[in-house]
């Protein structure tokens, strides 16, 4: 069965096949811009000659996580069924229709527990990127405590579960068709192959501005919240979130413009 759907590329000769195709890669580029900047953010404590290398594995293990996840997709619709339930208080019904369906019960799937521990994992490694940055603590190679490639690839594996499950549960409720993995597989090729390409650049602008890169840090914070919440069944568009952080990155954009500016002498006194 995945065999089959897996080399069934009849949708090439459907014309609506191609404009999923195309919205699809555009939605995994999209929601792949966290896990760059996760990678960047991580890489960027790897003594420089490592950090090329560090991003195009990192991209790497999220591709094979996407093409694992995208292969065992009737596994992934069976981490929706709940393992065990929580009492609700009434007051939180509204925010919660779940509970609310199921008699004040909200029910705990394994998705929700991997949603759950990742947005944990990102906002407690966020928060202690930014303290680092407040306190001056850097970790870097020329103070004799760098970070071990190993542990950076670890650390980069972890989030890339996460985000390549919530990516994959996307793309199938996008496509609306599980026998369709090849047309899903060649979205998730293109969207890492662009990725891949823009990764260093991001990266080096993350790097080079330490406003950017604790707005970024923020960013994650704001992604780890919206997965936990998610993990509880409220329901945070994902509209919301694109939308405040590209008009923060653009307010900073003009803040980095503003400051680039030379300024002009001061007025002599008379």
């Amino acid at each position: 069965m995945i065999l089959a759907s897996l080399l069934d590329f009849h949708w090439f000769s459907d014309p609506q096949a191609w404009g999923a195709l195309t919205t699809l890669t555009l939605l995994e580029i999209v929601l792949g811009i966290d896990n760059i900047v996760f990678i960047s953010i991580l890489v960027d404590r790897l003594p420089e000659a490592q950090r090329a290398k560090g991003r195009l594995i990192g991209l790497s293990l999220a591709m094979g996580a996407r093409m694992l996840l995208l292969l065992s997709i009737s596994w992934i619709m069976s981490l929706k069924q709940a393992l065990f339930s929580i009492p609700v208080h009434p007051a939180l019904w509204d925010m919660m229709p779940t509970a609310e369906a199921h008699g004040g019960m909200l029910g705990i799937s394994i998705k929700d527990i991997i949603l759950l521990g990742g947005g944990f994992f990102l906002i407690w490694k966020s928060t202690k990127e930014i303290h680092h940055k407040l306190e001056g603590e850097e970790e870097s190679h020329s103070t004799g405590k760098a970070v071990s490639f190993g542990a950076v690839l670890v650390q980069i594996a972890m989030i890339d579960i996460i985000f390549s499950l919530d990516s994959v549960i996307t793309a199938v409720g996008m496509v609306n068709d599980p026998t369709r993995v090849s047309l899903m597989m060649v979205a998730v090729v293109i969207s890492i192959g662009v990725m891949m390409v823009a990764s260093g650049t991001i990266s080096n602008f993350v790097s080079r501005h330490p406003s950017v890169k604790m707005l970024a840090l923020s960013f994650l914070i704001l992604i780890g919240t919206a997965l936990m919440a998610e993990g509880l069944h409220f329901h945070i568009p994902k509209g919301y979130i694109y939308f405040s952080m590209a008009f923060s990155l653009a307010v900073e954009l003009l803040n980095l413009k503003l400051r680039s500016k030379p300024q002009p002498p001061p007025a002599a006194h008379i």
